[in-house]
C-alpha cells in the first residue's frame, strides 16, 4: 500500500476540513514522517487529577445536555453519579489544592439550584411534565437543597462574583504551568514548548475569526506542528479548561447567565447605547428592533385634524400582529401631551384618555392573568381623569356606546364621542379582582393592592352618577350590581348602633343605602341574573348585620332555592354564600334549628371551601383537567371576602349537638331512628371506637366530647368543653358580639342537658322536684316548669305536673331496656315475616301455569294474586292491632298498680 494513502499526523486532523491538501508527494510524506516523531515526544501520561476532573467535566456535559430538554430523570441520575465522582476526586483535590472546590464544580451547583427553582416556581410548565419527571423533580430538589449546605460559602462567593478569580487560584495555576513547562520541556529539549495559557491575539473582524480555522497552510509542517501543540496543551492545565475565558481589550464576552441579567435589567429600555472604554455596544431587549415612529413633521402645524388622524393611525393598529402594544400606550400618552399643550378641547383630550384606556386593556393577551402593576396605576390614572371631565362638562361631553362614528363629533361643541364608560368600569373591576387574587393573602402586596379599593369604589360611583344622567334603565341596573357587590361584605357597627338605640333614626348606614339600590334593581331590571344576585347580596347584608327576620322573610319570598339548580356558577356561589352567613345569623339569635337548615346543605358535602370558592381540595386534582382547574381558580374569591371554615363548621356541629344528643336519648332504643346530621354523628360514632380518647386539641375533639358529656346530662362539663380559652381564641372571639353568643350558648346547653337528663333517668325516678332540677342545672324555675310542660305536650315524657308540691310524677310508661330489645326483635320478626309472605303468594300465583296463557287466565291469575295479596294484608293488620291491644291492656295494668301502690302508701 502506498504510503501517499496512509492517515496523517494528528495535527493534520486538527486542521480545517475545508481545505483540501495538495498531492505533492513530498510535503505528504516529510509531514507524516515528523508525525511519527511527534507521536515519541508527545507522549502524556495523565494523572490520577486529570482523570478525575474529565469523569466530572463528563457529567457536568450531561447535565447541562438534560437540562435543555428538561429531563429530571435523566439530571437526577446525573447528579449522583456527579456527587460520587465528586467524592473521589475528593483525595486528589485535598492533596493539590489544599481542599480548595473546584469553582466548575461550584458554577455547575449554583447553575443546577437556579434550573431547579426555575422550574419549581413554574407551575404551568410544571403541569407539563410527566409523571415520572415530576417524582424526579421533587426527588432531585430535596437531595440539591440538602447537599449545597456543606458548599455555602463557595456559594455565596461566587453568586457575588461568577467571573472573578481568587488570588490564591492566580498564584496556584502560574504555579502550575510553571511546573507543567518544565515536566514537558524535560524529555523533548529540541521542540519548543508552548505556554499553558493562549497569547493574546489582537482583536480581528467576526468574518475572519470566523473563517480562523480554514486558514492553515497545509503545505507548511510548522504550523500544523504549532498547531497541533497548542491544541493539545491549551488544556494541560485542568484550571485552564474548565475556567471561562477572559475578555480581550476590545472585546467583552459575557457569560450566558449575565447575558439573561442583562436583558431582564434593560428590558424596558427598547434601544440603548453603553459606552465601554474605548467602544460601545448596543444592548436591546428580545423581538424585532422597531424605531419609535415620529409623532409629526418638524415643520407640520399641529391642529385638532392633525391630532385626530394621528389618533386614527395608532388605534388602526389595534390588535394587528407586529403591532408593539406597549409603544402604542406611550404614543397615545404622547399624543395626550401633545394636544394638552396646544390647548386643544376637551373632547379630544376625553376621546385620547379612552383610547389609553383601551390600550391597557388589551396590553396582556392573557385573560386569565392580571396585569401588570405598572399598567394597573395608569389605568386608574387615566380613568380618574376622563371620569372627571364627563362630570365637569355635563352638558358639553356626552360619552355613549350608542353613538356611530358618523355621530362622532369632537371638534365643535356639543361634543360626542363614541365609547361606553360602564364596560371599562367593569373591566377595570374584574382586573382589580385578578390582581388581588395573583397576591399572597398573608402579604404586604395584597394590603397595597386592596388599597386601590377605595379608588375603584370612587370611580364606580361617579361612573354611576354618570350613567344615572345619560344611561338607560338597563345600564343602571348594572353599575349599582357592581356598586352593591363591594358594599355587601363589609359590616358596619352603626347598623347595630341604631338599632340599640345608640344613634338616632336619621342615621344614614349601609342598610339604607342597599336597600334603596336594591329595590332600583327589583323594579327596573329586565334580567333575571342581575336581579337574583341583587336579592343574594341583600340577603347576606341583612344577616350580616342580625336582621334575621328580614333576611328569612326576603329568601322564602323570592324562592330562590327553587331555581337556584339552573343558574351560572358565580350565583350558585354567591348563594352558597349568603346561606352560610344566614346560618351564623340564625345562630347567633339563637334559633338553633334554622342555623342547622341553613348549614347542612353546605357541610354534609365536605367540601365546603369548594362549594364556597375559597380555595380547591389537593386530593380531588386528579378527578378535574388542567383547564378545569383554570376556570375554578378564576371564580375564587378574594381573601378578604372569605368566611371562616372552622367558624362555620364549629358553629355546625354545635347546632347538630344540641339538637342530635337530646333526640338520641329519647329514641335511644328505637330501630328506626333517623339521623338528624349525618356528620356530627360520624364524628360521634369514630370517637367512639377509638380504645384511648385523651384530652381534646382540635375543635371537633372539643365538640365530641362536650357531647358525650351532655348525654350523661352534665352539663357543666358540657360548657366548659364549648366555652374554653382555646376555643374562643378559634371560634368564639370571632363575633362582633362575643359575649352575647356565650351567654346564649350557655343557656341553650343548660336547657338541652336538662332534656337529655329527663329522658335518660326518667325511668329511676317516680317523682322529680322542679326545684332541685333548676338548682342542679341553674335554670328559673318557670324555665324548669316550662321546658317539661312542653315535652309531656309533645309526648316525649310520660309524666304529669304537680303544681302544689311543684314535683313531676312519673307514670313509668316508659318500656325497661329488655322490653325495649324486646319490642324490636318482635318488629323485625314481623317484617320478616311479611316479606316471605309477600314471596310466597307471588309464587302461588304463578304454580299451575303451562305453556303460553290467554288473556282470560291472565286475568284469573291477577285477580287470585290480589286476592291474596288482600288477604295477607288482613292477617297484617290484624296482628298490628292485636299488639297494640295487648300494650293498651299492659298500660292499663301499670296504671292500676300505680294506682293500688299509691292508696297503700296514703
Amino acid at each position: 500500500m502506498s504510503r501517499f494513502f496512509a492517515g496523517g499526523s494528528d495535527s493534520e486532523s486538527d486542521s480545517s476540513e475545508e481545505e483540501v491538501p495538495q498531492p505533492t508527494f513530498g510535503k505528504i510524506s516529510t509531514t507524516y514522517a515528523f508525525s511519527d516523531d511527534e507521536e515519541d515526544v508527545k507522549r502524556v501520561v495523565r494523572s490520577a487529577k486529570e482523570k478525575r476532573y474529565e469523569e466530572l467535566s463528563n457529567i457536568i456535559k450531561n447535565i447541562r445536555n438534560s437540562k435543555k430538554i428538561k429531563d429530571m430523570s435523566s439530571i437526577l441520575t446525573s447528579f449522583e453519579d456527579l456527587v460520587r465522582a465528586y467524592t473521589k476526586a475528593l483525595r486528589v483535590i485535598t492533596k493539590e489544592e489544599n481542599g480548595i472546590t473546584p469553582r466548575f464544580y461550584i458554577r455547575c451547583l449554583a447553575e443546577l439550584e437556579d434550573f431547579i427553582n426555575e422550574v419549581w416556581e413554574d407551575r404551568d410548565g410544571r403541569k407539563n411534565l410527566s409523571k415520572n419527571n415530576l417524582k424526579s423533580l421533587g426527588t432531585l430538589r430535596q437531595k440539591v437543597r440538602k447537599y449545597i449546605k456543606d458548599f455555602e460559602v463557595e456559594m455565596k462567593k461566587f453568586r457575588e462574583a461568577p467571573d472573578a478569580e481568587s488570588e490564591e487560584e492566580v498564584q496556584k495555576a502560574e504555579s502550575e504551568s510553571e511546573s507543567e513547562d518544565e515536566d514537558v520541556k524535560k524529555p523533548a529539549p529540541a521542540v519548543k514548548a508552548v505556554s499553558f495559557k493562549k497569547e493574546e491575539k489582537a482583536p480581528k473582524p467576526a468574518k475572519a475569526d470566523d473563517d480562523s480555522d480554514s486558514s492553515v497552510d497545509w503545505g507548511s509542517s510548522d504550523d500544523s506542528e504549532t498547531e497541533s501543540s497548542e491544541d493539545e496543551n491549551v488544556y494541560t492545565s485542568i484550571r485552564e479548561k474548565f475556567l471561562k475565558k477572559q475578555p480581550t481589550d476590545k472585546e467583552d464576552k459575557y457569560d450566558k447567565d449575565d447575558k439573561k441579567k442583562e436583558k431582564k435589567v434593560k428590558e424596558k429600555t427598547h434601544k440603548k447605547k453603553e459606552d465601554d472604554d474605548e467602544e460601545g455596544w448596543e444592548t436591546v431587549t428580545k423581538g424585532s428592533l422597531v424605531e419609535k415612529p415620529k409623532m409629526f413633521a418638524k415643520d407640520a402645524e399641529i391642529d385638532e385634524t392633525l391630532v385626530l388622524n394621528k389618533l386614527l393611525e395608532i388605534m388602526s393598529a389595534r390588535g394587528k400582529n407586529r403591532t408593539d402594544r406597549k409603544m402604542s400606550i406611550e404614543l397615545l400618552y404622547e399624543l395626550k401631551h401633545i394636544a394638552e399643550l396646544h390647548k386643544m378641547n376637551v373632547a379630544i383630550i376625553a376621546k385620547i384618555l379612552y383610547s389609553i384606556i383601551t390600550a391597557i386593556f388589551d396590553y396582556n393577551p392573557k385573560i386569565s392573568e392580571p396585569m401588570k402593576i405598572e399598567f394597573w396605576d395608569k389605568l386608574l390614572k387615566a380613568q380618574q381623569d376622563l371620569l372627571a371631565i364627563l362630570l365637569s362638562q355635563k352638558e358639553s361631553v356626552t360619552l355613549a356606546y350608542g353613538i356611530t362614528e358618523d355621530q362622532e363629533q369632537l371638534e365643535t361643541a356639543p361634543f360626542f364621542i363614541r365609547g361606553c364608560a360602564l364596560a371599562i368600569v367593569e373591566k377595570l373591576d374584574d382586573e382589580f379582582i385578578k390582581l388581588l387574587k395573583e397576591c399572597d393573602p398573608h402579604s404586604n402586596d395584597y394590603v397595597e393592592r386592596l388599597k386601590d379599593e377605595v379608588n375603584v369604589t370612587k370611580i364606580i360611583d361617579s361612573v354611576s352618577e354618570y350613567i344615572e344622567r345619560v344611561g338607560n334603565s338597563n345600564e343602571i341596573c348594572r353599575v349599582y350590581l357592581r356598586k352593591i357587590e363591594h358594599l355587601y361584605y363589609k359590616f358596619d357597627p352603626t347598623v347595630l348602633n341604631k338599632k340599640y338605640g345608640k344613634l338616632p333614626n336619621t342615621t344614614r348606614t349601609s342598610v339604607d343605602d342597599m336597600q334603596k339600590l336594591c329595590n332600583f334593581i327589583y323594579t327596573n331590571d329586565e334580567t333575571d341574573r342581575i336581579r337574583t344576585r341583587a336579592i343574594l347580596v341583600h340577603i347576606y347584608h341583612h344577616a350580616l348585620h342580625d336582621n334575621w327576620f328580614q333576611a328569612r322573610d326576603l329568601v322564602l319570598m323570592s324562592h330562590l332555592q327553587d331555581n337556584i339548580d339552573s343558574a351560572d356558577p358565580p350565583t350558585k356561589i354567591l348563594y352558597n354564600r349568603m346561606m352560610a352567613n344566614l346560618g351564623l345569623c340564625a345562630f347567633r339569635q339563637g334559633n338553633i334549628k334554622d342555623a342547622h337548615r341553613c348549614l347542612v346543605e353546605l357541610m354534609v358535602t365536605a367540601k365546603p371551601k369548594e362549594l364556597l370558592a375559597q380555595g380547591l381540595l389537593p386530593q380531588r386534582q386528579h378527578e378535574r383537567s388542567v383547564e378545569q382547574e383554570k376556570v375554578e381558580k378564576q371564580r375564587q374569591m378574594p381573601f378578604h371576602m372569605h368566611i371562616n371554615l372552622e367558624l362555620l363548621e364549629c358553629v355546625y356541629l354545635v347546632s347538630a349537638m344540641l339538637l342530635e344528643i337530646p333526640y338520641i336519648a329519647a329514641h335511644e332504643f328505637d330501630a328506626r331512628r333517623r339521623m338528624i346530621s349525618k356528620t356530627f354523628y360520624q364524628q360521634l360514632r369514630s370517637s367512639e371506637r377509638q380504645s384511648l380518647v385523651g384530652p381534646p386539641e382540635s375543635m371537633r375533639e372539643h365538640v365530641v366530647a362536650a357531647a358525650k358529656a351532655m348525654r350523661c346530662g352534665n352539663w357543666q362539663a358540657c360548657a366548659n368543653f364549648i366555652i374554653n380559652k382555646k376555643m374562643n381564641t378559634k371560634v368564639w372571639d370571632l363575633f362582633y358580639e362575643a359575649d352575647g353568643v356565650r351567654e346564649m350558648l350557655s343557656k341553650f346547653i343548660k336547657e338541652e342537658s336538662l332534656r337529655t337528663y329527663l329522658f335518660t333517668y326518667s325511668n329511676v325516678y317516680s317523682s322529680i322536684s322542679i326545684p332541685s332540677l333548676a338548682e342542679m342545672f341553674e335554670l328559673p324555675k318557670s324555665k324548669v316548669h316550662c321546658l317539661i310542660s312542653k315535652m309531656i305536650i309533645n309526648e316525649e315524657l310520660m309524666a304529669s305536673l304537680d303544681d302544689p308540691t311543684e314535683t313531676v310524677e312519673m307514670h313509668r310508661s316508659e318500656p325497661s331496656r329488655l322490653q325495649a330489645l324486646s319490642m324490636q326483635f318482635t318488629d323485625k320478626v314481623t317484617n320478616l315475616v311479611d316479606v316471605n309472605e309477600k314471596i310466597f303468594d307471588m309464587k302461588q300465583g304463578n304454580f299451575f301455569q303451562r305453556g303460553n296463557m290467554g288473556n282470560r287466565d291472565r286475568a284469573f291469575n291477577r285477580n287470585q294474586n290480589n286476592q291474596n295479596n288482600n288477604w295477607g294484608q288482613q292477617r297484617r293488620d290484624n296482628r298490628r292491632e292485636n299488639r297494640g291491644n295487648r300494650q293498651n291492656r299492659n298500660n292499663q295494668q301499670q296504671q292500676q298498680q300505680q294506682k293500688e301502690s299509691i292508696i297503700e302508701e296514703e
